[in-house]
């Protein structure tokens, strides 16, 4: 991210409330990744971007329901937004598909998963 990190959230933060959805991904990362760590408000940035299609946000986001980071631990959730943004190309996601977690899943979960990403496509992201 480099820079401080006040600077940037003054920059950003403007933006993201406004609904731009890279300034949101960029908040998101402010506080799951920078010095200002709230598992909580990250959860919060990166749904906002993830609900508008943001692919990157979207791994974040389905990493942060694996781990339960911020919101309730939930691999169905996490398979959903990251095999959605897999789905756009986006190569982080990509390599989440071979993750152990993943292995783990009952073929039910997994089921749940695909269906609950179909719905999310139909609603146009909104409300996942």
């Amino acid at each position: 991210m480099g820079g401080d990190p006040l600077t940037f959230m003054l920059e950003w933060q403007p933006l993201a409330e406004h609904g731009n959805a890279d300034a949101q991904y960029k908040m998101g990362t402010i506080y799951d990744h920078g010095v200002l760590r709230n598992n909580k408000t990250a959860v919060k940035w990166y749904t906002l971007a993830a609900e508008k299609g943001y692919a990157a946000a979207q791994v974040e986001l389905g990493e942060m329901y694996v781990f339960g980071d911020g919101i309730v631990q939930d691999y169905v959730y996490g398979h959903m937004w990251v095999q959605l943004a897999a789905a756009q190309g986006n190569e982080s996601a990509k390599a989440w598909k071979d993750n152990e977690i993943f292995k783990k899943m009952t073929p039910s979960q997994l089921e749940t998963a695909k269906k609950l990403a179909r719905e999310c496509v139909r609603k146009k992201y909104k409300g996942c």
